[in-house]
């Protein structure tokens, strides 16, 4: 099946063409195709012919997007729209990745697929533009919401914790006050591989199963590596940044195991299996 991965050389670009080598994919990069362009988009689908587009290419800085609005919605809204587009006129299916940041993260459960969204930042609301354009213009597509996402490379949470585990210092404040289902892109790729041929469309959950605050995954991860520099817990409010952050990002997974599909890995067995395969991110 010839495949081209949009964002390519980022965190989930870069670990779904590693599970596809077999399938030889054209991963292209931001300088490889600006998607913000729609002539550009169409001139490398008609050139590659395509049966498969996974579209990973994103602005996801959260804290610049809102200093930048403008450059956020030409990635995450355009971008998406022309990616859509292009797949619509040469007949490839689509596969969308998208965020919990669509919406507003004050439900007092996870939310589901069929939640109405509430993105409350500059990401949220460019991401929620593209998924809204994915449906309107590419009747074969998959949008995929994933949460808390980390891999091999970063950069995540977890690679941040990382690096400061190894530092001397006072005892980090990681906030407490925030939920959500750390994902890794392992974990995503996993329930992703059985639905590429699949004919599933719209909208499906693939955050890992259970739940934790930032605070609480701070201590397993430095547990498992033994790290000793002490963590403590914040609250949000002690932590001012420019983009507000969810309080709640739980995403409830209910359209895979409508579709019969396993459950996702659990957030504890991803972040183990990360760790023992990339002891250092």
């Amino acid at each position: 099946m010839a495949i081209i991965i949009t964002g390519g050389t980022g965190m989930l670009g870069r670990t779904l063409s590693r599970r596809l080598a077999a399938q030889q994919p054209v991963s292209l990069g931001s300088k490889d195709l600006d998607i913000g362009d729609a002539q550009s988009c169409d001139a490398v689908l008609a050139r590659h012919r395509p049966q498969l587009v996974l579209h990973c290419a994103a602005m996801t800085a959260v804290d610049r997007c809102e200093g930048e609005r403008e450059a956020a919605f030409r990635v995450n809204a355009l971008g998406a729209a022309n990616i859509a587009a292009a797949c619509a006129r040469h007949g490839a299916r689509l596969v969308a990745f998208s965020t919990d940041y669509v919406f507003a993260g004050d439900l007092p459960r996870p939310y589901r697929e069929d939640d109405a969204p509430g993105a409350r930042t500059v990401y949220g609301a460019s991401k929620l533009a593209g998924e809204q354009a994915v449906r309107e213009l590419c009747p074969d597509h998959l949008i995929v919401r994933v949460a808390w996402l980390y891999g091999p490379g970063g950069p995540s949470f977890i690679h941040t914790m990382l690096r400061l585990g190894t530092q001397d210092g006072p005892p980090l404040k990681v906030v407490d006050d925030q939920i959500g289902n750390p994902t890794s892109t392992d974990a995503v790729a996993d329930a992703l591989m059985p639905l590429l041929q699949a004919d599933e469309t719209g909208i499906m959950h693939m955050s890992c199963e259970g739940e934790v605050t930032w605070y609480r995954l701070a201590l397993e991860l430095f547990a498992l590596r033994g790290f000793t520099r002490q963590v403590i817990p914040c609250t949000t409010a002690q932590f001012p940044r420019p983009a507000p952050r969810p309080a709640n990002s739980r995403l409830e997974k209910g359209a895979l195991l409508l579709q019969g599909r396993p459950s996702m890995m659990d957030w504890r067995a991803a972040l183990h299996r990360f760790i023992k395969d990339y002891p250092h991110g």
